[in-house]
């Protein structure tokens, strides 16, 4: 029996579709490959899926564009002229932006201003002030940051300066007892000229240290 005929319509189903397009796209490189060897002629064959998936056969003894060439000599159309041109046109759009840009910077330095109308340069100023505007709203911006940072700075060094002199004169301090057992008082101060002077006393419910000559008075701070 031999096989049916298959009616060429598009196939709706997206799986079955692809499954369809790798095997027939595997079937005509093959067909392509051997056309090549058995009749020595020269392919390029260009294929894109549903999906956008890009395939290509050239012969060995050739490349894509040497085919695209002969084949522009042998029709007479130019495949290249329309993406030419349109390049063409993006680069005169492109170089036309460039030169606005060019000839506006020279106007805001002052330069290239006596082809402009009493309209346009009284637009041109407006710009510029506004521009000036905006430069310096954002130097007091960036002045006022930086003081807030440099006044916190400054308070952080404060800090600790204070503390590196405190932890100085706690390591000069000197320690010192009076033995006289006539005065109950026990003093205790810092050397080298410092201002801070304390005192304190011992309790009387504390034999030990009554027999070292300290006072029965209360700790106290002078």
């Amino acid at each position: 029996m031999g096989r049916g005929k298959i009616e060429i319509k598009k196939i709706e189903n997206p799986t079955n579709r692809q499954v369809t397009y790798s095997k027939r796209r595997a079937g005509i490189m093959k067909k392509a490959g051997e056309l090549t060897v058995l009749c020595d002629a020269q392919l390029s064959l260009v294929m894109f899926s549903s999906t956008g998936k890009f395939s290509e056969y050239c012969s060995p003894t050739t490349d894509t564009k040497s085919i695209y060439d002969r084949y522009q000599q042998v029709s007479g159309i130019n495949l290249w002229s329309a993406q030419y041109e349109k390049m063409q046109n993006t680069l005169n759009h492109l170089k036309e932006i460039n030169q606005n840009l060019r000839r506006e910077i020279r106007q805001r330095m002052g330069e290239d201003l006596d082809g402009l109308e009493i309209k346009e340069l009284r637009g041109l100023e407006q710009n510029m002030d506004e521009a000036l505007k905006l430069v310096r709203n954002r130097k007091y911006h960036v002045i006022s940051t930086q003081t807030d940072t440099y006044k916190k700075k400054l308070k952080n060094s404060q800090e600790t300066h204070r503390n590196l002199l405190r932890e100085l004169e706690a390591e000069h301090a000197v320690y010192y007892v009076d033995d006289d057992p006539n005065n109950y008082d026990g003093a205790l101060a810092l050397g080298n000229g410092s201002s801070y002077l304390y005192s304190y006393r011992t309790q009387p419910t504390q034999p030990n240290l009554q027999g070292m000559g300290f006072g029965s008075h209360d700790l106290r701070l002078a």
